[in-house]
């Protein structure tokens, strides 16, 4: 049993966060919730990380809240970040889910707290908690018909069944499907791809999509400008335009 329940690498621009908790699923005791919290914030703050990947050890992606942690008296839960140390403030970089295996209960609330998730064909999905009189409340019933059609996230939050990769992938949930075994490479792919952008623009780009949906239309463009032309007059975007004009790969330097 690893007295480590996070691994962390960088890659590059890219930080890897791995729940390590195998014996367990991956299931989120206090000690990993504030370890997942740690390094969100490192994603957060360190300038040259452009962007994250989540993944769990042992070919499970995770199983939600460990229940012998909670009943021990534990709430796996952080100011602020919330449950898992990122359901309620996910980092402001694009994070991806890299899931194996079962992502379910808490875990899918990790998952769905992702910007993009890539998952192995054989990984399953769910939100089980309505079998056991609970409520999924790490953000999941708030996530999920934002994420699919509403009927179909209605469904699947009253049955609490478990979804296989393919059906969670046909009803848009899903970026990039993978065989067994390959969805942390394929998401460390998916980040470079990004990372290889201006980082500056990617942030922007991903806090408009967020924010957008709360904006109402008469004021959308101007909360959008609030946040596009400080990228617009930054180094970087005349940096991506001499790299354009030159014909080279451009040098980001984040301001």
């Amino acid at each position: 049993m690893s007295e480590q329940p996070i691994l962390s690498e960088r890659r590059g621009h890219v930080l890897v966060v791995t729940i390590n908790r195998p014996h367990a699923r991956n299931a989120i005791n206090t000690v990993t919730a504030e370890k997942i919290a740690e390094e969100m914030r490192r994603l957060d703050e360190d300038d040259s990380l452009f962007a994250g990947v989540l993944t769990g050890a042992g070919g499970t992606f995770c199983a939600g809240m460990d229940l012998k942690a909670f009943l021990a008296g534990e709430r796996p839960s952080v100011p602020v970040r919330g449950f898992a140390g990122i359901v309620e403030t996910p980092p402001s970089k694009p994070i991806i889910a890299a899931v194996e295996g079962y992502a379910v209960a808490g875990g899918f609330e990790i998952a769905l707290a992702c910007d993009l998730i890539v998952a192995a064909r054989d990984a399953r999905f769910g939100l089980p908690e309505v079998k056991r009189s609970l409520v999924a409340a790490g953000g999941g019933l708030l996530r999920l018909s934002q994420r699919i059609p509403y009927y179909q996230a209605m469904e699947w939050a009253l049955t609490g069944e478990l979804i296989d990769a393919e059906r969670a992938h046909d009803a848009g949930l899903i970026n990039r499907l993978v065989p067994a075994g390959r969805a942390l490479s394929a998401a460390i792919e998916l980040a470079d791809e990004i990372a290889a952008n201006g980082p500056l623009a990617v942030r922007a780009t991903k806090q408009i999509i967020m924010k957008a949906r709360d904006w109402d239309s008469s004021v959308a463009f101007d909360e959008q400008r609030k946040l596009s032309e400080p990228v617009r007059s930054s180094a970087d975007a005349r940096e991506g335009a001499l790299a354009f004009t030159q014909k080279r790969a451009p040098r980001w330097r984040g301001r």
